[in-house]
């Protein structure tokens, strides 16, 4: 048994890496673009980079795994993530820290879904596996947290010139031993039918995401330009065309990216719409929250920052107490912590509006960091119970890939009515409407999950309150 969890760490460690380099670079960019003369549009092409590298490649690194092995491709992404990670520390321009970025993100992608698989794999027995999924839903709070903290902290040293660059070289010692011990305790899975690999699919489907992932990203900088929007039509002709060409190879029983048998799994589709509009909610919120905290309660990024810690240690709480819930109560403990984020969110309508102490702030927002906490990691729990070995690297890769595209849809959309409310006024009254109608849309969004998650098969979460 210590062995199996020892096998999670190092798992782990992977999805710690991913979660940690989205965040870590937020709080540097100003250091960043001052150091290296870079424009306000390479800036934004650095932040979205990464992410439009991440969400582009999700499911070919989920599918590479089922074919040549979950174990390799795992390692394969660590290392490359290292590299990358080098490039970007040691990067002599924006441009060059733009291509390293992008590359980092498709590292990120060849692992995010092999941590998601092996957990599975790793974990047949269902009270086990709601465990694992525990450490998972830790090490997303953790990753989420350090990001924040060790990117103001290692751009704020004075003892070297340029300290944003240890941002990206503190991977360095995380990987290492991460490829180590991946080498020495970590078991090959892979699909027991030898089947070749879809290329072109790849190609085509690369090229749909990656056109959707770059006007939704861009769309957050840029508003919905022409360019935007002819992009997301684009994309939306190239996504049909790979899903007409990823059925008609499947009937001429040629190699496939996607298996459409995926589908077939009730829980999984109620799975990806919990999580798509879980995280719609989720990304939005701490958009237009930080707009609300430093623009319209004009706090310092510390100050919001040190708000916004507050929610994450409230997550890894969460995260740690929640598995004893739902192994006693199944859904009906996601219900209830449900039920819990709306209740703060209504709390947050009205008390965000009257004059509060820093304490407060903090207490509201480590009460929506246990609602969210308690969520989060049944989700893939939900989206991939039951699914059979050969498809579950397929299934991590679209449910993680929905999971970022939902991310950037709720930042851009969420964000758009909340300036949209905002209007050409920065009076604190019209803040507070913006801010209100941006929660409204985000407790919409959690009645959603909630009827998603009460319609998931009982079988999927079971109860075992009556159980020894």
């Amino acid at each position: 048994m210590k062995h199996k969890y020892l096998k999670l760490l190092v798992i782990l460690l992977g999805q710690l890496l991913t979660i940690m380099d989205i965040f870590i670079i937020n709080v540097s960019i100003p250091s960043i673009q001052r150091d290296l003369h870079a424009s306000n549009g390479k800036m934004q092409f650095m932040i979205a980079a990464y992410l439009i590298g991440f969400a582009s490649l999700l499911i070919t690194g989920g599918r590479l795994g089922d074919l040549y092995g979950r174990k390799k491709i795992y390692m394969i992404g660590l290392i490359a993530f290292m590299i990358s990670s080098i490039a970007c520390g040691f990067s002599v321009g924006a441009g060059q820290l733009v291509i390293s970025r992008f590359v980092q993100g498709i590292s990120a992608a060849m692992m995010a879904p092999q941590v998601l698989s092996m957990i599975q794999i790793l974990f047949s027995d269902h009270q086990e596996r709601t465990k694992a999924m525990g450490w998972y839903g830790i090490t997303i709070g953790i990753g989420t947290v350090l990001g924040q903290f060790l990117g103001g902290y290692f751009s704020s040293l004075t003892m070297m010139n340029e300290p944003w660059r240890l941002i990206f070289l503190m991977n360095i010692p995380i990987c290492l031993p991460a490829v180590f011990l991946t080498l020495k305790l970590l078991d090959e899975s892979k699909i027991s039918v030898k089947q070749s690999f879809d290329a072109v699919g790849v190609l085509i489907l690369s090229a749909g995401l990656f056109c959707a992932t770059y006007a939704l990203t861009m769309s957050d900088h840029d508003g919905l330009h022409f360019k935007n929007v002819s992009l997301m039509i684009i994309s939306g002709g190239i996504l049909f065309t790979f899903i007409k060409n990823q059925k008609k190879r499947i009937q001429n029983k040629r190699a496939y990216l996607i298996d459409f048998d995926l589908f077939r799994y009730k829980n999984f589709n109620l799975g990806i719409i919990a999580v798509s509009f879980f995280f719609i909610m989720l990304d939005s919120y701490f958009y237009i929250l930080s707009l609300f905290f430093q623009n319209g309660l004009k706090m310092s990024p510390l100050e919001a920052g040190e708000i916004i810690v507050f929610q994450g240690l409230g997550f890894i709480l969460a995260s740690f107490i929640s598995v004893k819930f739902i192994l006693r109560y199944g859904k009906k403990a996601l219900i209830a912590g449900l039920s819990f984020i709306i209740l703060v969110l209504i709390f947050q309508l009205f008390l965000f509006r009257m004059q509060m102490e820093f304490p407060v702030f903090c207490l509201l927002l480590f009460l929506h960091g246990l609602g969210i906490g308690s969520i989060i990691p049944s989700l893939a729990n939900i989206a991939l119970s039951g699914m059979p070995e050969k498809l579950i690297g397929n299934a991590s890769g679209v449910y993680t890939t929905l999971q970022q595209i939902a991310a950037i849809i709720g930042i851009v959309a969420v964000g758009s009515v909340f300036y949209y409310f905002l209007g050409e006024k920065s009076a604190i009254h019209n803040y507070h409407n913006a801010f209100s109608v941006g929660l409204l849309i985000n407790i919409f969004c959690l009645i959603f999950v909630m009827i998603s998650i009460f319609k998931v098969p009982d079988h999927v979460l079971p109860e075992m309150r009556h159980r020894k």
